[in-house]
Parts: structure tokens; sequence; C-alpha cells
């Protein structure tokens, strides 16, 4: 029998071992499409001396993640209408034939081509898994497996780097896409051997329910087939890849206020009225209006759009920091950004036990307001400083962080039902994913406004590390770049206030648990 949940029996059909095979499955998928995200780094100089191409390289990344992003809500719909292990069992499928093309790609051209392939099936791995995880465990249970998925994400995403490097150096670039394939095939095995879900009946009202569950079938028990909302999908793909392509490369490839910006941002704005139109006018849309019409999933998406953000400013700028002005080796660097992968799941696991006193939001503002004191605290180190200080730092951040993000994912898939968990997570994730591009813009555009000031108008943050790499630091450009990260660091601590107020003003003080009170 399937194990009972607070919204009704409707958890796919596993015993202790089989369930946790799926689990295993669950964590190597989630490791896969984090590990994709960042292995590529590394080995460009390698890729680009076999391959070419040079100017358009970081497409390598801009085209997994913006393929993955726009991916996720329409997996979400897929997953709510087809069951969950379909829709993870194609995506893995399209990612390990993503990955096999990236490793016969002939020149660069194609291997972005390739890399889009692979991200349409990190799409599916990184909404479905985070999806099936609360199927599969009742909500005092989910923060173990969720600390478990977080785990694996950021010791993926932190190791990427130095394996691809690895194998670039000892093996073949074109092993990193390999080496997905014996993994993937091993998470394909346990999922179709132990994953087992309830047969559901469409109901015609909308959605699936457990066979035998009378709750929302038709007169007769009717069953009508699903409708699919094609346009939708494509709409979204089309109005996620342009205004994603504006964000990625605004400011890089051509100037902010430049024609092609111009456009590309218009066209995306025409294409969110269409989408409008379309999905009011869908029987089944793909980005539902309840997703912001609720208001615990609207306060959600808009406080985990400001986590995607702020994030940007740790992942992206502490190493150019740890480097350029503390004058710490790469690998040294690197720890100091690692060293908040320790706390966040370690605070994630620990998290139930403040929410089932205090309630999700309540926990989730007390993360995020002690997030906000952190960085604000960061533009006051001391220059240049010790490496202990800002390690210090990252590590209080990911402990902040794990009260912050973990109770608002359980919170949102435990207010609703089997028929909508799918698409109320790809809702949440999407837009962590959308505000980390928001980011990685805005925090560009401001450290090199900061650098151009503080140096007449010299480079930007990419050239004045590359200076800093090839001699003697000068003294004035390392101040410059401490000068620069601190701002984004100020930034970042807006956007963790933001999150704190939205909690504040726009999340219910208790959120809606589905048949079962929220402690």
């Amino acid at each position: 029998m399937p194990a009972a949940t607070e919204d009704g029996p409707a958890t796919p059909r596993a015993g202790a071992r089989g369930r946790r095979a799926v689990v295993a499955a669950l964590m190597l998928c989630m490791g896969l499409a984090a590990l994709d995200s960042t292995i590529v780094s590394t080995a460009v100089p390698q890729i680009v001396g076999d391959l070419g191409g040079f100017s358009v390289f970081s497409w390598l990344f801009s085209g997994y993640l913006l393929a993955v992003t726009v991916s996720l809500p329409v997996y979400g719909k897929l997953s709510d209408t087809f069951g969950r292990k379909p829709v993870l069992i194609g995506g893995s499928i399209l990612f390990l034939l993503g990955s096999l093309l990236c490793a016969v790609a002939w020149n660069m051209a194609a291997l972005i081509a390739f890399r889009v392939v692979q991200g349409l099936g990190g799409g599916a791995l990184q909404g479905t898994v985070q999806t099936l995880a609360a199927d599969l465990y009742p909500l005092e249970q989910r923060p173990k497996i969720q600390a478990k998925l977080s785990t694996v994400w950021a010791t993926s995403a932190v190791a990427g780097p130095a394996l691809g490097g690895v194998l670039a150096a000892y093996a073949d670039w074109r092993w990193i896409f390999l080496i997905n394939l014996p993994l993937g095939a091993v998470a394909l095995w346990l999922l179709i051997r132990h994953l087992h879900e309830p047969q559901r009946k469409r109901s015609q009202d909308h959605g699936y329910e457990h066979e035998g569950n009378g709750a929302g079938a038709g007169a007769g028990g009717a069953t009508d087939r699903p409708r699919i909302d094609w346009a939708g999908a494509l709409t979204v793909f089309a109005c996620g890849g342009v205004l994603l392509t504006a964000l990625v490369q605004g400011g890089v490839a051509w100037p902010w206020l430049s024609p092609p910006s111009i456009a590309l941002f218009g066209t995306g704005l025409a294409l969110i009225a269409a989408l409008v139109v379309i999905e009011r006018r869908a029987a089944e849309p793909i980005i539902p209006g309840w997703v912001w019409r609720r208001r615990t999933i609207a306060a959600v998406n808009l406080a985990l759009g400001a986590l995607g953000l702020l994030m940007v400013a740790p992942t992206v700028f502490l190493p150019t920091y740890a480097q350029s002005v503390l004058g710490l080796a790469p690998i040294t660097a690197g720890f100091v950004l690692s060293v908040w992968t320790l706390s966040w799941p370690v605070s994630a696991a620990l998290s139930q036990h403040v929410y089932r006193r205090i309630g999700f939001r309540n926990t989730a503002m007390l993360g995020i307001g002690t997030a906000t004191l952190i960085l604000f605290a960061f533009p006051f180190l001391p220059y240049p400083g010790e490496a202990w200080q800002p390690t210090l730092l990252m590590f209080l951040l990911g402990g902040a962080l794990g009260l912050f993000q973990l109770p608002l994912i359980i919170g949102v898939q435990s207010s609703v039902g089997w028929s909508e968990r799918g698409t109320a997570t790809a809702s949440v994730l999407f837009c962590r994913q959308t505000g980390q591009t928001i980011g990685a813009a805005l925090f560009g555009a401001i450290a090199n406004g900061v650098l151009a000031s503080r140096l007449g108008g010299a480079g930007d943050l990419d050239s004045v590390t590359k200076s800093l790499d090839s001699g003697t630091p000068d003294e004035h450009v390392r101040r410059a770049v401490a000068e620069a990260v601190h701002s984004v660091y100020f930034g970042a601590a807006c956007a963790a206030g933001l999150a704190f107020l939205v909690l504040l003003l726009v999340a219910p003080r208790r959120f809606p648990v589905k048949q079962g009170p929220e402690d």
C-alpha cells in the first residue's frame, strides 16, 4: 500500500528498500544536473583549442542554463498531467542523449546546440526530482530528503570545476560529458525498476486523483483525455529564451541600450502579453493563474527569486575577491566559497524543528533576516583582511539560507495536492533560476561601474582580474576590486531585505497545508 501523506494516499508505491533505491536515483539525477552547470568552466581552454569558437564559448554555460530555466514550467505541468515517472525518465534520456552528442561534437556551434539539448533534459531532472521527493515522503520527513538533495546539489556544483579540470588535463574534455552516461544509466535503471506510481483517474475538473480515491472523480467515473497546452509551452520557451538571452548578453555582447537589447526586451514584452492571453484561454495552461493568485505561492515565488539574485554575490564574485584582494590561491579561494555547502544542508535538515514550532513563514523570515545582516556585514570587513573572515561569513550565510529556502519549498509543496505539486514546485524553481540570471546581469553592471569610476574608466571586472593574475597586483587596483565586490554584497543584502519584506507583507502567517495542520 502507498504511504499516506498529509494530502491523502497519493504517494508512489514503494517499500522501504524500494524507496531507498528511488532516493538514490533522485540524488544521482540531481547530481548530474548540478554537475553539468559548472563542470565545463575549467575545460574551456582545451575545448576552444580543439574546436575553436572562443568568441562564443560563453554560450556553453548560457545555453544550458537558459534551456533548464525555460523548460521548468513545462515539465512541471507535464508531471502533473502524466505523472512524475514518465517525465523524469524522458528527461533523463534527453539529458543523456545531449551528453552523448556533446561528446561527439565536431565544432563549437554543434557543442552549444547539444548543450541546449542537454539543458532541456536537465530541466526535467531539477523540477521533477524535487516534486517526486515531496510525493515520496510525508510532511514531517521531507526536510531529510530535501537536505540530502541540497547536499548533493551543492557538492556537485562545487566539485564540477575541479572534476572538469582533472578530466580535461589527464584524459580528454569529451569525458566531461561521457561520464554522465554510466551514472545516468544507473539512475534510469533504478527509476524503471523501483518507482511505481499509483494509477490515477482524470478528474473532470482538473488534475488526477488516486485510483480508488473518489474525491474529484466525475459522475460515473468518466475520464477524458489530457489536453496539452502546446501553444502555451512554445510561448513559454520563446518568451523565456528571448528575455533571458537579453539579460545574459546585455552589457557583454552589446551595450544595454543598443538596438539588439531594445529589440530583445521589446520582443520579450510582446511575448509576455501573448502568453497571458494564451494561458487565460487554455483549458490546461502551462502556467496557471493560481500560481500568482494564491498568496502562499506568489510570496514564495518572489522570495526565491530574490534568493537566486543574492546568491550571485558569493558564487560569482567571492572567488575573485579571495584571489585578487586576499591573495589566495585558486584552491584556497574555492574553499572560502565552499564552506557554505557544509552549513546549508545541516541547517536545512534541522529547520523542521523550527518551523514545526513557529511555522514556515516565520522560520524563513528568521533565516533571511539573519542572511541580510551577514551580507550587510561583508562590506565592513577590514582591508585587505584575513581569509577566515569571509570564510566565517559564508559559513553563517549557508546556515541562514538553509533556514530560509527549505521551509518555503516544503511549505509550497504541502499547500497543494498531487495534481498541482509539479506546477507549484516548477514555479518556485523557475523564479529562483530567473533571479540568478537577473542577478548576474545586475551585479555585473554594478561591479563594472564601480571599477570604471575608481580606475578612470579602465576595464571591467574580467580584465582587471586577468591583470592581477598576470603579475604583481597594484594596490590601487586591489582596492578597486574590493570596493566593487563590497558594492555587490550591499546589493545582495538589499535583495535579502526585499525577500524579508515579501514574506512579511505578502505571505500568510500560517501556510495552508493540504488536509493536515502545518505543525
